[in-house]
């Protein structure tokens, strides 16, 4: 269920529905390529489920992801976001791993949210537990980015402009 190395995902459920004021404070959306099922509500206008694979369809318009939470498949999802240049995901903060890169790369900004979300089960309940690690929002594109600043959701936010990546070989010379 989790990103981190400590945590395990193993044969836990990699469907995370993602809470309704996320998608009503962050939306619309033109795509969901990760979109559970079944689920309670549409993230986006167009949805792709399991068997859709959305990794090999195109992807267009605003993207909202909230791509399956295994460190060894998340990686290639944040990619293809990060190459479509226009969406949000909905990640863990896992600024270690190596999957993250992306992000610091590419993002226009990310969101560390005040607190952890319950994600949602089929039926539209809240899940009984937290999503077990800190959240984020990470924007691709300046409109994505502008409309998480204006979102009101709150935690601490950082923009392309105020990071700086470096490689680590550059931080001894």
């Amino acid at each position: 269920m989790t990103l981190g190395s400590h945590q395990t995902s193993i044969r836990k459920s990699q469907t995370h529905c993602t809470p309704r004021w996320i998608i009503t404070r962050l939306g619309p959306f033109d795509l969901d390529p990760c979109a559970a099922h079944p689920r309670p509500w549409d993230c986006a206008t167009a949805n792709y489920i399991e068997t859709d694979d959305g990794l090999r369809r195109r992807w267009h318009g605003r993207v909202w992801l909230n791509p399956p939470y295994d460190r060894y498949e998340v990686a290639r999802w944040i990619r293809k976001l990060a190459d479509h240049g226009q969406g949000t995901a909905l990640l863990h903060a896992r600024t270690e791993a190596e999957w993250f890169t992306p992000l610091w790369e590419a993002a226009s900004s990310i969101l560390f949210m005040a607190d952890r979300i319950k994600f949602c089960r089929a039926d539209g309940t809240e899940q009984p537990h937290n999503s077990g690690a800190p959240p984020i929002l990470a924007t691709f594109g300046a409109a994505d980015a502008e409309r998480l600043r204006q979102s009101g959701i709150p935690g601490s936010l950082v923009t392309q402009w105020s990071w700086r990546p470096a490689r680590s070989a550059d931080l001894f010379h």
